[in-house]
């Protein structure tokens, strides 16, 4: 019996974050479609510890103790990582972007959201990582990249980050099989994305994917006494300083970063320390920046502000692009760092109230930034706009519209 779409979602219910947890799910997976395609059940028991149990054992002591994916970074087979944004129309002057965040999950949810994105055809659509449970190539091939997967591939671009999860099975997938389906069009050449981070710009803004991924999972024993902390590591930096040139004081454009872990979080952990790398680099002057990133799986607009010795930043949460979205609240002095908070509840599944998927729609239009919010519904939830001065790198912030509900007081 084909697996219904509720049941898909409910297995994404309490999901721990452990490497465990996750690669018993993905051995799971495994054996419930091989239980569902064949129509013998004699070798039930003996193949639920063939495709199962020792599965799991193999693949998450390979994913511990195994060694990960060599890192890559630029510049690769004469690839600098940094491209101008072009439409994929030449006569329209507007550049869109999808962003989407844990959307890889193959639930009825993000299949809806990206054929909503489809409808809109933006030039570029990026995922900002986490492709469940583990990052396994199989898992990448239903997402990405078989015949019926449902992620929408920009014209000019398509790009992504990598989450804890892709670095489960120690990044082999992610480098190995999802960027090279992965694409940009730098000019007239259609080039395959080389490294796990990226900048695209033009003569008003730069859009910088950072890559937290790679450090956000530690090994046996070594975790306990240095937790991980999403550090970007000494080649993207190296990146940073001397090819994109974060530092250059007479570079005034408008900055979005991008990553899949959260700078600021009023519900899990937050990592101050790549914030405060990329200040280091961008010097002593104060330059507000524009940060979303996903982990946590819900739409959450942070008050503008810093972490740490981190830059000020507008922070937002885009993490609800296909899991079971949250929508409890936070307790404690951390309400205080949230402005808008979507909490509307789409349905209850096993008494957890589950709120709306959906993902960001950029538009950029000389020196304005326009972030439109849509949920699965194709409802605009939230927009807002930056504009920057591109004289001193000051950005002016309006909000557009915003569902009541939205507003945390």
């Amino acid at each position: 019996m084909p697996e219904s779409a509720e049941d898909r979602t409910k297995k994404y219910l309490d999901l721990g974050h452990s490497e465990a947890e996750n690669h018993a799910k993905t051995q799971l997976e495994l054996y419930e479609k091989h239980v569902r395609e064949t129509s013998s059940v004699t070798n039930v028991v003996s193949n639920f510890f063939k495709t199962n149990l020792l599965g799991f054992a193999w693949h998450y002591l390979k994913s511990r103790f195994g060694p990960r994916h060599p890192y890559q970074a630029y510049p690769r087979n004469g690839d600098t990582g940094v491209y101008k944004l072009q439409s994929s129309i030449p006569s329209r002057d507007e550049i869109s972007i999808a962003l989407l965040s844990d959307w890889a999950s193959d639930t009825a949810e993000s299949d809806a959201v990206a054929h909503l994105v489809a409808r809109y055809t933006p030039d570029y659509t990026i995922h900002m990582g986490d492709i469940y449970f583990v990052g396994a190539p199989k898992e990448v091939e239903e997402n990405f990249t078989a015949p019926h997967a449902s992620w929408y591939y920009g014209a000019s671009g398509s790009l992504a980050l990598s989450g804890n999860h892709e670095m489960y099975s120690n990044g082999n997938a992610f480098f190995q099989h999802l960027l090279p389906a992965m694409y940009i069009q730098d000019g007239e050449m259609k080039k395959s994305q080389q490294a796990g981070f990226f900048c695209l710009e033009n003569e008003h803004w730069r859009i910088i994917g950072i890559d937290t991924g790679y450090t956000s999972v530690g090994r046996p024993f070594v975790e306990i006494l240095s937790p991980p902390d999403c550090h970007l590591k000494k080649e993207q930096v190296a990146w940073l300083r001397d090819v994109v040139q974060l530092g250059n004081p007479d570079d005034k454009r408008g900055i979005i970063f991008l990553s899949h872990h959260p700078y600021i979080s009023s519900f899990r952990e937050d990592y101050a320390k790549p914030g405060e790398q990329i200040q280091e680099l961008m010097g002593e002057v104060a330059r507000p920046v524009v940060w979303m990133w996903g982990h946590d799986h819900r739409l959450v607009m942070y008050n503008f502000g810093t972490n740490g010795k981190g830059p000020q930043a507008y922070g937002r949460c885009i993490g609800h692009g296909g899991l079971p979205v949250e929508t409890a609240m936070p307790v404690g002095n951390d309400l205080e760092k949230i402005g808008y908070y979507d909490r509307r509840v789409r349905k209850v599944i096993k008494r957890h109230a589950l709120g709306y998927n959906g993902f960001v729609r950029l538009l950029l239009k000389d020196n304005v930034l326009t972030a439109e919010y849509r949920d699965l519904e194709d409802q605009c939830v939230f927009e807002e706009s930056w504009t920057v001065d591109t004289t001193n790198g000051q950005l002016e912030w309006k909000i557009l519209q915003s569902m009541p509900e939205l507003a945390v007081r």
